[in-house]
């Protein structure tokens, strides 16, 4: 049986919230259920949980995104928490061994972090993905599982964007090019 890992891509306050600082707004906050459902299903599997979220510095000229986007998921701020019930799930299984928060400062959660060295250790080869947003942080963290040769299961009704036309583009991407699985989540009531 293949090893599998969820990893949960930036859905936080500030992503999602409609007074979030780069929110997706509407579209972020109606895959709340998909996402909170996935999540405690892979918990409940005992399958590695990874909650990827953006980390920035208030005022980081050097940062490249400082350049293209407002300043968000400031470090120390309430616009990194997990948004909605997901921080409940989160917080009640923040100690378990299969769940692993870390912080990321690039869109993709494998650059200049140690995501590949925790699913590599854990002999994970195929990782799911959720979270915000569907054509940005989700798109290069697929990019970049496929050039490490993970199988990629991408779940549509458990990411979106602020861009429809970016999150459609690359839900066809992540088939057409990446050779993804893309499905949909099965809601536990």
């Amino acid at each position: 049986m293949t090893k599998k890992a969820l990893i949960n891509v930036d859905y936080t306050y500030d992503f999602v919230a409609e007074d979030g600082k780069l929110t997706c707004g509407k579209p972020g906050q109606e895959i709340e259920k998909a996402i909170v459902s996935l999540t405690k299903n892979f918990i409940e599997a005992g399958d590695f949980v990874v909650f990827a979220i953006d980390k920035h510095v208030e005022g980081d000229i050097y940062h490249p995104e400082s350049r293209q986007f407002p300043d968000h998921n400031i470090e120390g701020t309430s616009g990194r928490d997990l948004y909605g019930t997901l921080e409940d799930v989160y917080m009640q299984h923040k100690n378990d061994v299969n769940v692993h928060y870390m912080d990321k400062t690039r869109f993709s959660a494998f650059a200049g972090t140690d995501l590949e060295i925790k699913l590599r250790e854990r002999g994970i080869e195929e990782v799911h993905l959720c979270g915000v947003c569907t054509d940005i942080c989700v798109l290069h963290t697929a990019v970049d599982a496929y050039n490490k040769g993970f199988q990629i299961v991408i779940y549509e009704d458990a990411v979106a964007s602020f861009n429809e036309a970016g999150h459609q583009w690359a839900l066809t991407h992540f088939a057409n090019t990446l050779g993804a699985k893309v499905t949909s989540v099965a809601i536990k009531e």
